[in-house]
């Protein structure tokens, strides 16, 4: 007697357990085989696309759905879709002619490698005033907001809510009462995820206020890694404020708060706010779906010192990797000296290398890094970082607390580059930052003082060398993770 079609399918089916085995091999196999063609095409980095197709084909499920979450990068198309008009427009939307100023000779090949990376012009006639530490800044800030008399525009990755971020809730609103266009943007994250109280604050107060990739749904939380990083503060379209200083009361250091940061900002006024302005207008769009157009925005603007400027974004879209790309072609264009500052600093094997190539060649390169950062997790990675660089002839630096979040670059002490980006790869490659790059010989020779004043504290070799083997190994082990510290 035949068997029934049951029993047929009953006996190809096999058991329930056979079954559940059978199906996740071949999806495995299935999604080992897409991530490995995704990454092949995709990831340009060896190490990198190496590390990715190893894990996936070790544990299928684990290493896709990891690569699904923290691997892709979903923000490119959709930021180029919204990217708004290029910076330097006038209100008709015609593009004005740059006010640049002539350039020494040494210094031509690097201003020409920036315009091609940045696509932006060197704007002369800038006067830049540096801030240090809330204490000097936020005063400034809140002036400005209080005179704004058409438009203000704040991006900040940290606006906590506290009595320093109340302090500028309360000065947006007063803004918007007078009938100023106010946009405010904060990070998804960094300026709270769960209980973005200052978010609702400003909510609450009328003024338009986007949350940069925030999302809670499980297929969005990739951009959990990917954040707005940038310090952002332009007033009628006239004044500028950048660097690294967030909003929030640690940053009021001669106030002693518990845990004190110390930061360093800029003043900007002159042809180069318009610049600042388009970044934010852009990172506005790419939130809000908005474009700011107009004089309110985009004003007119005179010439008022004589500074040279111009604005380098970086971000995971058509921006990738354009601060990093501008580092490296500083450092290699330096004939003399090249001294920075940065709270974390784990670059890149390409900016090491370009570090210590130029510490080879007979160039004063000093790093200065926090003694202790407010991550552990960093110090411990930075230690098992600069060997190569120490060996090479790089002097780093260690600075005494209080921590010091500042981000500056000197070179041959005329061409400086502040800013949002640390000296990793996070913000060299996921986060969206935002630089300036200077030349200003006076404002050069300030910043290299104030650099000297904190070389009090070297970082040997034999500091490294003396550090026990358990620490070594802890060290080195979460060095590995150095793209997302």
């Amino acid at each position: 007697m035949g068997l029934s079609v049951e029993d047929l399918i009953a006996r190809w089916l096999g058991s329930p357990t056979t079954i559940r085995t059978d199906v996740l091999a071949f999806l495995g196999l299935g999604l080992a085989l897409v991530v490995t063609v995704h990454v092949l095409l995709r990831k340009r980095e060896v190490g990198g696309a190496i590390g990715w197709i190893g894990l996936v084909w070790l544990s299928p499920l684990f290493g896709a759905a990891l690569y699904a979450m923290f691997g892709v990068n979903r923000v490119t198309r959709r930021a180029r879709k919204l990217r708004t008009k290029p910076s330097n427009q006038n209100a008709a939307g015609l593009r004005a002619e740059p006010m640049e100023a002539p350039l020494p000779a040494a210094f031509r090949p690097l201003d020409h490698a920036i315009r091609r990376i940045t696509r932006l012009p060197l704007e002369g006639r800038n006067r830049v005033h540096p801030l240090r530490n809330g204490d000097a800044a936020y005063p400034v800030m809140l002036e400005a907001i209080e005179g704004a008399t058409r438009s203000v525009a704040l991006s900040s990755y940290i606006f906590a809510d506290d009595d320093t971020g109340r302090a500028f809730a309360d000065a947006l609103a007063g803004a918007l009462a007078r009938g100023v266009d106010v946009r405010v943007l904060v990070d998804g994250i960094g300026s709270g995820y769960f209980f973005p109280g200052i978010y609702k604050r400003l909510h609450a107060a009328g003024i338009p206020a986007g949350r940069f990739m925030h999302a809670t749904l499980p297929w969005r939380m990739p951009f959990l890694n990917m954040r707005t990083h940038k310090k952002l503060l332009i007033v009628d379209g006239r004044i500028g404020f950048t660097g690294g200083i967030n909003i929030a009361d640690g940053n009021r250091v001669a106030r002693r708060p518990p845990h004190p940061i110390r930061d360093t900002h800029l003043r900007i006024e002159g042809p180069v706010v318009d610049q600042l302005t388009a970044a934010f207008a852009a990172d506005w769009a790419f939130v809000m779906g908005d474009e700011l157009e107009g004089e309110a925005w985009f004003p007119p603007l005179q010439p008022a010192g004589d500074t040279l400027a111009r604005v380098v974004t970086s971000g995971p879209d058509a921006d990738i990797r354009k601060i990093e790309t501008v580092v490296i072609q500083a450092i290699t264009c330096a004939r003399s000296s090249i001294r920075l500052a940065t709270p974390y600093f784990l670059p890149s094997e390409m900016v090491t290398h370009a570090l210590a190539l130029a510490a080879l060649r007979g160039l004063t390169v000093d790093v200065i890094i926090p003694r202790k950062s407010d991550h552990r997790f960093v110090d411990w990675a930075t230690r098992a970082h600069v060997d190569p660089l120490i060996e090479s002839g790089v002097r780093i630096w260690l600075d005494a607390p209080p921590f010091d979040h500042s981000k500056i670059l000197v070179v041959d002490e005329a061409w400086c580059f502040l800013g949002s980006a640390n000296w990793d790869m996070r913000s060299f490659r996921l986060n969206f930052e935002l630089n300036v790059e200077l030349y200003d010989a006076d404002l050069a020779a300030r910043l290299t003082g104030f650099l000297r004043e904190k070389m009090t504290e070297r970082l040997e070799r034999s500091d490294l060398a003396r550090r026990p083997l358990p620490v070594r190994l802890r060290d080195a082990g979460v060095r590995l993770a150095l793209p997302y510290l």
